[in-house]
């Protein structure tokens, strides 16, 4: 037990850092209402690019910035196989993923890792300074969720989130909705890419295959984050919010479970079970409802 106390700060930063990955995953899931397997790769995109520019001299910052920028491209790719090119959604995700790995390969020199010590760069966090990086960390996280608040409340997110609610009503209403998937894909991959760069400077490494799997992880913080929170959870901004505080709750899980001995090579397996029971959640919390309301019907019928 006090060693899954002492373990609880580290799940923080981390599941902070993912929630703002789950966050960028919200907007193509929730909002746009698309599939998009596209973060598994931008999220290595944006760690190679970050590690790749610190280690170069760039400032800090502006390797943020180029992370973040990388991003969207990735994710501008995706939008253009699916909006132009006619591909669905999720083959054209993938497809990005794909070549995404060749690329990220290039962005890291050839190698599959690089490192990047706290100790010869100033990094913004780092799993050395824990405290700090929970700080960092949720700072980062409320300035993404206020600019998002803000842009999606503005005449062109509001015909983004049109767009993901029916197609067909927002072009009925001149909205051009594949300029607002592009747009919507764009977006979400960039803060995806942003997260990646938080996420390669709090381990100290970019890896070419850290983004495997990410698509799982991010799904799992909003699930969790709607299961638990969307009843009282009703505002855009707390919706948002509820994707960081679901990131940091499947962090407290992990870290739990691997305290209790579980085996770091079935951690996949663990989320993907977890993902499955939470999205399962809301349809069997349904049928239970029902049940519940047809049984004193019949019953009142059998006393008639």
């Amino acid at each position: 037990m006090m060693a899954f106390l002492a373990a609880l700060p580290g799940a923080v930063a981390q599941g902070i850092i993912w929630g703002i990955m789950a966050i960028g995953v919200y907007i193509t899931f929730r909002v746009l209402d698309v599939a998009d397997l596209t973060v598994d790769g931008t999220l290595g995109t944006g760690g190679a690019v970050l590690v790749m520019c610190t280690m170069s001299g760039i400032n800090i910052w502006i390797g943020m910035l180029a992370a973040f920028a990388a991003g969207c491209i990735a994710g501008f790719v995706t939008g253009i196989f699916h909006t132009k090119f006619g591909i669905p959604a999720i083959l054209a995700g993938i497809l990005t993923q794909l070549s995404l790995y060749s690329i990220n390969l290039r962005i890291l020199g050839g190698k599959a890792n690089q490192t990047l010590s706290v100790l010869n760069y100033d990094l913004i966090v780092s799993l050395r300074f824990i405290e700090k990086s929970i700080l960092v960390a949720s700072i980062f996280a409320l300035v993404v969720i206020g600019v998002l608040y803000w842009f999606f409340g503005t005449e062109l997110g509001a015909g983004i989130r049109a767009t993901g609610c029916n197609q067909a009503m927002a072009r009925a209403n001149g909205i051009n909705t594949n300029n607002n998937v592009i747009l919507g894909l764009t977006l979400s991959n960039g803060i995806v890419a942003l997260a990646g760069a938080l996420l390669s400077q709090y381990q100290g490494f970019a890896d070419v295959n850290m983004g495997r799997g990410a698509i799982v992880i991010g799904l799992a913080a909003v699930i969790i984050g709607e299961v638990l929170f969307g009843k009282i959870f009703k505002n855009f901004a707390l919706k948002l919010l509820a994707a960081i505080f679901g990131g940091i709750i499947y962090y407290f899980v992990i870290t739990l479970v691997l305290r209790l001995g579980l085996n770091a090579n079935d951690l996949k397996l663990f989320s993907a079970i977890v993902v499955a029971l939470f999205l399962g959640a809301p349809y069997w919390r349904n049928i239970i409802a029902s049940k519940r309301v047809k049984t004193p019907e019949i019953a009142e019928g059998g006393a008639e």
